[in-house]
């Protein structure tokens, strides 16, 4: 689609990451935009914007059908996040909150194209070289997270298929920028305090995805009435190692580079006896190693992204160094190194 002074752009999740990103473009493109965040949320970016704000969330059915009214776009990114925790509270929002936001939106008659911003997580946790789309999502999952995500994925296409819902499924790897309130400020903080250690030796890739790369396929996703229904692996164009990745936060921040190791072998096994100690007890924290934790830390995680090339149009512009860099000068311009 093409927007016009009709058309109004819905975002869920704009006080997020991505969410956040997503409004600061429209706005640049002056597409009408409009938000849904909880009243106790931080807003000050978002006024300032000028976008227009409901306040409610994806549990608030009256909310959601505040939010869209007059909507003929929505970008969703709204989601309960984490490794850790009972899957039916990621469930009750990832999967039954964008039930209710497709009921509602599907319910005006006036939606022209629904993103739906997945992960790279519904893949198995296991090393990948290269995995495409073909490869069918884990409906095992490890955590809640992945789990729901796979869930939430399954319910997009199931309303295409029934209802013809104009979607499509980008799935990102692990997301970086400005704004990270989640996992940059953790690894920060460990790298300050010498607590990071490898697991393995460093060299396996990570699924690096820098947001503003990400923006540029949600908005071309946007721009696609021909690919309903279709899903699209998103991430930067090269790959870093653990190692590199973790080194280039170190040096951008100031820090000493890690050097600490632990085998990938010795990693996996505390990581499931970790868990396990952790689920029986009955801990609301995550242990120190978990499943999840070992497969960002220690397992290969190159996905292709030539679908998105070559059907989409993709082609991520800013490295890893560069927008690495900059998300770091960032924080660090915000106090928060």
């Amino acid at each position: 689609m093409e927007f016009t002074e009709q058309d109004k752009l819905l975002v869920t999740g704009a006080t997020g990451l991505v969410g956040s990103h997503v409004v600061e473009r429209a706005r640049k493109e002056n597409i009408p935009t409009r938000v849904i965040v909880r009243e106790n949320s931080d807003q000050d970016l978002l006024k300032e914007w000028g976008v227009e704000i409901v306040h409610g969330d994806l549990t608030d059915k009256e909310s959601l059908r505040q939010a869209v009214e007059g909507v003929t776009a929505i970008v969703h990114c709204a989601a309960r996040v984490g490794d850790w925790g009972p899957v039916e509270n990621y469930r009750e929002v990832n999967v039954r909150g964008t039930e209710a936001l497709l009921n509602a939106a599907e319910a005006t008659g006036a939606l022209k194209r629904f993103v739906q911003i997945s992960s790279l997580g519904v893949y198995r946790a296991r090393d990948h070289h290269g995995t495409d789309e073909n490869e069918p999502p884990n409906t095992d999952g490890i955590d809640g997270y992945t789990l729901t995500k796979v869930e939430s994925e399954q319910l997009i296409l199931q309303h295409v298929k029934e209802k013809n819902l104009p979607a499509i499924v980008l799935r990102p790897g692990f997301i970086y920028g400005p704004r990270d309130r989640i996992v940059l400020p953790r690894l920060m903080e460990k790298l300050k305090t010498n607590s990071f250690a490898f697991l393995g030796d460093g060299t396996k890739l990570m699924n690096n995805t820098f947001v503003g790369n990400l923006v540029d396929a949600i908005f071309l996703a946007l721009n696609r009435d021909d690919l309903t229904g279709e899903v699209f692996n998103i991430r930067d164009a090269r790959l870093v190692s653990k190692r590199e990745f973790m080194e280039t936060i170190a040096e951008a921040a100031g820090f000493d580079k890690p050097e600490k190791q632990v085998p990938l072998g010795v990693a996996k096994f505390l990581a499931r006896v970790m868990e396990g100690t952790a689920k029986l007890l009955g801990k609301k924290e995550a242990p120190l190693l978990s499943n999840a934790r070992v497969k960002f830390l220690g397992l290969n995680l190159d996905y292709s992204i030539d679908k998105a090339k070559q059907e989409l149009g993709y082609e991520p512009k800013v490295d890893y160094a560069e927008g690495m860099t900059n998300t770091i000068h960032w924080f660090r311009d915000q106090g928060l190194t």
